[in-house]
């Protein structure tokens, strides 16, 4: 089969477009699915790039979001049959894994994965549109509505809006009757967002998004108004302070990430001053997925997608993701 792999730790150079690649056998409980979309996620950047205290196996296929056909199916698996239309749960939770860095994942004509992962898709909802959802939205679901409990009437600030998981937020903010304050670093971003619903928009490589965000609700005080309900920050680095700086008395910081660093300065002075809480989500469950599903059926969010590319351009389909050159998600298909 055709795929794309890396047999070390480097750069998106080092993705190797293979044509001869062994197909996947389905072992014990496992199925093989024919691959119909895989979604990239910047946590793909990070399985190419190495993360610390994580041990990968090489040669490695990467691609954390699948989603595609039932094509063979392996021993002791029951109530799947070969031509299911299928998204999977990337996250293997009877043996803990990642697909795409603790084994084989979606950028391949083929993957196998365990059947407890499958998710089935009903047939009015795309390859390209399902696999954008796990990792990403499943993300914002979790950290926004099973965990951050967004309410209606709540100022929400979402830093680094215009990603997977940034607009999904949005939309889930806008869906829970927040007012949305949103981040980009461009105006066609900002002006992309605003079509989603976002309320104000700020572009941080302009300006101060502290300064914006008093300019707009006024300082926190201590005592009470001022400043934002909610910020969602996945970025940390020196967001984090600014961020904390944002929250009105008893606000809620959101975090399921640090993409500009997991170390950042802070000053816990304005946790204890203002009553603050800071929020942590890892990753999603099942359950996330099934309720994005139904919200996308229902018609009340869409999976926001920049562009399609082929199997053979996965390392421009990489390169404009780590350039931050896409609004929503890049998908790559293997072909028909």
């Amino acid at each position: 089969m055709k795929a794309a792999v890396i047999r070390q730790h480097g750069e998106i150079e080092d993705i190797s477009f293979e044509t001869d690649w062994p197909d996947p056998k389905p072992g014990e409980g496992e199925v093989v699915l024919k691959v119909g979309a895989c979604a990239l996620n910047y946590h793909d950047l990070f399985t190419l790039k190495g993360m610390p205290g994580i041990k990968i196996g090489f040669p490695l296929i990467m691609g954390i979001d699948v989603a595609g056909t039932v094509a063979e199916i392996g021993a002791g698996v029951t109530g799947w049959s070969v031509g299911d239309r299928v998204v999977i749960d990337p996250i293997d939770r009877d043996k803990p894994g990642l697909i795409g860095e603790t084994r084989d994942g979606g950028l391949a004509e083929y993957v196998a994965v365990r059947a407890s992962q499958l998710v089935r898709l009903h047939d009015d909802i795309d390859f390209a549109t399902a696999a954008a959802l796990p990792c990403a939205y499943g993300t914002a679901h979790r950290m926004m509505i099973t965990r951050g409990k967004i309410a209606a009437g709540e100022k929400v600030l979402i830093l680094g809006a215009s990603g997977g998981v940034g607009t999904c937020c949005v939309q889930l903010a806008k869906a829970a009757g927040a007012e949305v304050v949103a981040t980009a670093s461009s105006q066609s971003k900002l002006d992309r967002l605003a079509e989603l619903g976002a309320d104000h928009l700020i572009n941080y490589a302009e300006t101060d998004f502290m300064r914006e965000v008093y300019g707009i609700y006024g300082k926190p005080k201590v005592y009470g108004g001022g400043g934002v309900d909610v910020i969602v920050n996945f970025t940390g680095g020196d967001t984090w302070v600014k961020s904390l700086r944002s929250l009105t008395k008893n606000g809620r910081m959101l975090t399921c990430g640090a993409t500009a660093g997991f170390d950042p300065q802070t000053d816990i002075r304005f946790i204890w001053t203002f009553e603050q809480n800071i929020i942590g989500s890892n990753g999603w469950e099942m359950s996330d997925i099934d309720a994005l599903l139904a919200m996308v059926q229902a018609g009340k969010l869409s999976a926001l997608i920049d562009r399609e590319l082929p199997l053979e351009e996965t390392q421009t389909a990489f390169q404009l993701l780590r350039d931050r050159k896409v609004f929503g998600k890049v998908i790559v298909r293997p072909g028909e």
